[in-house]
């Protein structure tokens, strides 16, 4: 079997390949290797990259047949499973372009998304999908053909225009066998500008837009991975698939970089076992964004709180050493050596059993992307042995900016240019980038691409940055930055992600343009602070109730005093507590769990308005 190494040296060579040429070389290469393992029913399943191959060809081939061409788009809505990247490396194969929905999207939204992109097939993964597309069937005379994924619920329904992925992979089984040429005739004649994928924004504060990457864009990134931060140096690595792949993180770790260095991908068997799964997989690589850091960071916090008094002063113990190993590691580096003995006292008194229960025991490479994360959170994955390196992408740039990596980390930061990145900050400090992978602009939204992308193909990010050092630092997106009546500006991202390194609080939104003082809205982590009302003998049923009680307002109320300690920013002075959890579906956040600003500011205006009310210069803060 080839070694990571020498992946590595033939990438060198002969640089990267788009996705579906790559899966079709390993497939022909190296048949017998395992691409996926999918979990069912609890029972883990094997895919063989040449049995991938040959269903991405018949997923072509029943494209064809269902009238599916050159540059036609094809969607697929489904939780990330074998059948989704299937699809994806099938479409991508005959020059049809791949549009991804966020399993949580409704049926507004799956309108929007499948009438915008104009797809003409869309891949379902079960009745909760099929149900919200039928919803609006009748504004989609382009959708040709709908296959589910799962048949449970489905088979008693009558409309045409519905078929299961097996009878689907059947039909392409079946025109494969007369034109065994067809897919890879096509796939020949792919080129670099012909668009592969396209990922909508999060339409934070206005309708997604269609981001094209090309297979040149995916070709570029491939051809970075010996370089980039985030790559594992692992032979044979493991991959656990759980970062949505319609967005571009999920995509760039398991589309390109699992498949490029012939990783087997492993399938959480849903979102809400990925815990679970990650215990049994221990994989090799961890991507991950802030808020599953922060709750794996509050659920260890607080498990060891009901802990027995032996394992706390154990763990006590162990997160001395630990500071001792980040901060040396941090100040001196990965290898200096007093770091390694404390870090390896400190694994013996309970770290090494906390990293195998976090499903990070094997863990070579972890990163942390896609939206900022407090130093703190950081500083604590280090102290267990398991550094995250923090980087920064976006969908535009194909997720390759900077980042930090083993040997140059400096927390608070996104780290140094990757490799074949131009950076420069522009006169008011946005981050503008400059490399092969920026992508070919918003689908059907020229005007909009013009803004983000000058002449000379510099692509303007709309985040504010600032160097410490060598290393870049994120200051807030340039819309989000406040600027109080005094006229002084403030980073909500920074002082929200401070308040968040608390386990008890899961959302912060910081009020205070063109007010006298900042304010902030707290949306609390209910089963931790559930569990912290029953061991306060504290009664309560809903989360409402418990946001509502005056012992919980107390406890928030201390953990956004020891936030404002650690600000370098001002001060939180008045906060009100939100009653309701945020929800996608609800228009509260997007599908990539960022949170609307601005309906924030509309549906709780009342709760705004009452902080402002009166400004007293005394700490304070009342009751909901």
């Amino acid at each position: 079997m080839i070694t990571m190494q020498e992946i590595f040296n033939e990438i060198h060579e002969n640089g990267g390949l788009t996705p579906s040429r790559k899966v079709r070389e390993i497939a022909e290469r190296f048949p017998e290797k395992i691409a996926f393992r999918n979990k069912e029913f609890g029972i883990w399943h094997q895919i063989t990259y040449e049995e991938f191959w040959n269903q991405a060809q018949y997923v072509g081939h029943a494209l064809k047949f269902y009238g599916v061409g050159v540059k036609d788009k094809v969607a697929v809505h489904s939780e990330n499973r074998p059948e989704w990247i299937i699809a994806d490396i099938g479409i991508q194969a005959v020059k049809s372009i791949t549009v991804g929905l966020y399993p949580t999207n409704p049926s507004p939204e799956v309108k929007y998304l499948l009438g915008h992109s104009e797809s003409k097939v869309l891949f379902a993964e079960d009745q909760e999908q099929v149900d919200k597309v039928l919803e609006v069937i009748d504004h989609l005379p382009e959708l040709l053909k709908i296959v589910y994924f799962e048949s449970r619920g489905i088979t008693r329904y009558e409309n045409e225009k519905l078929i299961s992925w097996d009878d689907f992979i059947e039909i392409g089984k079946k025109e494969y066998e007369n034109d065994r040429d067809f897919v890879v005739n096509i796939q020949n004649g792919i080129n670099s500008e012909d668009t592969a994928i396209m990922i909508y924004t999060s339409g934070t504060t206005g309708p997604p837009k269609g981001s094209m990457l090309t297979h040149g864009n995916l070709e570029w990134v491939a051809t970075q991975i010996p370089e980039l931060s985030f790559t594992t140096g692992v032979d044979n690595p493991q991959y656990l698939s759980y970062l949505p792949l319609c967005h571009v993180f999920g995509r760039l770790v398991d589309l390109i970089i699992g498949i490029h260095t012939m990783g087997t991908i492993n399938f959480a068997e849903s979102i809400d076992t990925v815990q679970t799964d990650l215990a049994e997989v221990q994989p090799s690589v961890f991507p991950a964004v802030p808020r599953i850091l922060e709750r794996m960071h509050a659920g260890a916090l607080v498990k060891m709180k009901d802990a027995s008094k032996l394992k706390q002063i154990l763990f006590s113990a162990a997160s001395k050493l630990g500071d001792i190993t980040a901060r040396r590691r941090l100040e001196i580096g990965e290898e200096d050596f007093i770091a390694r003995i404390t870090n390896f006292f400190a694994q013996l008194l309970g770290f090494r059993a906390l990293r195998k229960k976090l499903g990070l025991l094997n863990v070579d490479n972890a990163l942390s992307g896609a939206a900022p994360i407090a130093p703190e959170i950081l500083r604590f994955f280090m102290s267990i042995g398991v550094p995250i390196y923090e980087g920064y992408g976006m969908t535009e740039n194909s997720a390759i900016a900077t980042g930090n990596r083993p040997g140059k980390v400096k927390l608070g930061t996104v780290g140094v240019p990757q490799p074949g990145v131009e950076l420069k900050l522009a006169d008011d400090g946005e981050i503008l980038i400059k490399h092969p992978g920026v992508f070919k602009g918003y689908f059907k939204n020229d005007e909009a691409t013009k803004e983000v992308v000058d002449s000379d193909g510099w692509l303007f990010t709309g985040d504010v940055g600032e160097y410490d050092g060598e290393f870049l630092k994120i200051v807030d997106r340039k819309k989000d930055i406040i600027i109080t009546s005094g006229g002084k500006n403030v980073s909500p991202s920074e002082i929200e992600n401070n308040i968040k390194t608390s386990p008890y609080i899961r959302e912060a939104i910081v009020i205070g343009d063109d007010r006298k003082f900042l304010s902030a809205l707290i949306g609390i982590e209910f089963d931790i602070v559930s569990n912290w009302a029953l061991r306060k003998n504290i009664p309560h049923t809903t989360y409402r109730n418990l946001s509502e009680n005056e012992n919980v307002q107390e406890l928030i109320w201390e953990e956004i005093k020891k936030a404002n300690e650690r600000t370098s920013s001002l001060a939180i002075r008045k906060f009100r507590m939100i009653t309701k959890e945020l929800d996608h579906e609800d228009g509260d956040m997007t599908a990539t769990q960022k949170v609307k600003r601005n309906v924030m500011m509309e549906k709780f205006s009342d709760l705004i308005e009452d902080m402002y009310k009166w400004f007293f210069f005394f700490k304070q803060h009342s009751k909901v």
